[in-house]
């Protein structure tokens, strides 16, 4: 039977081609480098044995016969087993574009360097979710470069615009649909505890953003008119707070978890039984209490079922360094709430402006945008597959961690929606990674891991037998 095990000089191609991929910027809030890195890409799994395409939708908007704001390639890729052609199928989800760089200034290193400092590869990319891509391309090429052939088929679907909430992904898999047929979906990440052990996932939230605007005068006006007119700002304080308490942690919008199913028994002992490191989160995020003093369980629970309602931003006045003394005209919150099962964005979004017109305040007073929005999804623990993964998982890593659903938000819905197929997440990130923020990077111990991993899945997939899903 095949080992797991990558030699120095296969470990060395993983980071050589981390680097490669690092070192071309690939960002979707800007449209900076994505056709260039998904070309890049596509050379890269062509050299890995991989067969791959660019696929498009041929959406673009043109002024002149110049393309604005082209809708980036999804980077496909195939490899059918020549020994079991008919097995089944096995796609990989990944996204190739990654968050702006800024604050520049907090750097230590260039953020597309792709530098390695011990154990440490740095850039923008490296830990999301670049590092984690080239994980699986490289459990491929292994089977590819030691055997000539793979013990499945497998697929590849990276994406270019996940960090902007992937807008045109439904509209790939809707167009692609027989391209894209699977049995499973191995999701784009999965973290690691600080104790090594694997965090398999089985969900993630839903998310509904919207942006609530209240208006004042019809201008900023001297401040020393705010004994006779009511200030934006202070409004919509008021308002904010009626829709959360911040002291126990509850929504306050009527009806906002009507829709929600209860959670399973066997869900909740898997979630009583989940292991959780207080101390060690408060330290990473730097904080001293739980909203409410949450016990471990509580918070748990909070973080894998559990809506929130949560301000990313407040926008009022005079923001800038020295003094302005106005009364500002508006006062703006950008807002995201998490969703759970069964609740829909869209309904969700009626009942808060509902819920804010019952206040009594009118839509010349406040207007209330809708953003954006996505549905959760979560795999159900007794699908086949989830065992396959944590048995495979399990030879890797040191233990595994079972958990129904991640606290964050992404797509996974969309391939239950239209291609009728479940996921599953597993990967080789931590916390400290510093996703999202200056200074990101992955270690490289855990990327040998995450394709070793990989390698034991690709190699048990076939075990799961059609009569067991």
């Amino acid at each position: 039977m095949l080992s797991a095990s990558l030699n120095d000089e296969q470990m060395q191609s993983i980071i050589t081609d981390l680097q490669v991929l690092i070192r071309q910027p690939s960002i979707s809030a800007t449209c900076q480098g994505l056709k260039e890195c998904a070309t890049l890409l596509s050379k890269i799994m062509a050299n890995a044995g991989i067969k791959s395409e660019l696929l498009r939708l041929n959406v673009e908007d043109q002024i002149d016969n110049v393309t604005i704001n082209p809708v980036p390639p999804v980077v496909f890729g195939e490899v059918r087993s020549k020994s079991n052609p008919q097995s089944k199928t096995l796609l990989f989800y990944n996204h190739y574009d990654v968050q702006p760089v800024d604050p520049i200034e907090k750097w230590n290193e260039d953020p597309f360097s792709g530098k390695v400092i011990g154990n440490q590869i740095f850039g923008r990319g490296s830990a999301d979710d670049k590092g984690e891509l080239i994980t699986r391309l490289k459990a491929v090429e292994f089977f590819l470069k030691e055997t000539g052939d793979v013990p499945c088929n497998i697929k590849f679907l990276i994406e270019g615009e996940e960090e902007i909430g992937s807008p045109n992904l439904g509209k790939y898999i809707q167009k692609f649909k027989d391209k894209l047929q699977t049995d499973l979906v191995i999701w784009e990440s999965g973290y690691v505890d600080k104790d090594g052990r694997a965090i398999v996932s089985l969900g993630q939230k839903g998310i509904l953003n919207t942006e609530i605007k209240v208006h004042g005068p019809s201008r900023d006006i001297h401040s020393s008119l705010a004994v006779a007119i009511p200030n934006p700002a202070w409004k919509l304080i008021e308002l904010l707070s009626a829709l959360y308490d911040s002291k126990r942690g509850d929504i306050l919008i009527g009806g906002w978890c009507e829709d929600v199913i209860p959670i399973k028994e066997k869900e909740l002992q898997l979630l009583a039984d989940e292991p959780f490191n207080e101390e060690a989160f408060k330290k990473e995020y730097g904080f001293a209490n739980f909203i409410d003093n949450q016990d471990s369980y509580e918070v748990k629970k909070a973080l894998a079922i559990e809506p929130t309602c949560n301000i990313s931003g407040l926008i009022s006045g005079y923001t800038n360094s020295g003094i302005k003394t106005i009364l500002p005209a508006t006062a703006t919150a950008k807002m995201d709430f998490r969703l759970v099962p069964n609740m829909n964005p869209q309904k969700q979004f009626e009942k808060l402006v509902s819920f804010i017109r019952s206040l009594g305040y009118s839509q010349e007073q406040v207007s209330i945008k809708y953003l954006s929005g996505e549905p959760a999804y979560k795999t159900p623990i007794d699908n086949p597959y989830v065992k396959m993964v944590v048995e495979s998982a399990s030879k890797i890593f040191n233990g595994i961690i079972l958990n129904i659903s991640s606290p964050g938000t992404g797509p996974m819905y969309l391939f239950k929606e239209i291609l009728n197929v479940d996921s599953i997440c597993i990967g080789s990130t931590i916390l400290p990674n510093k996703l999202h923020s200056p200074n990101e990077y992955a270690e490289l111990d855990l990327l040998n891991k995450g394709t070793k991993c990989f390698i034991e899945i690709i190699k048990n997939f076939t075990s799961v037998k059609k009569n067991q899903i």
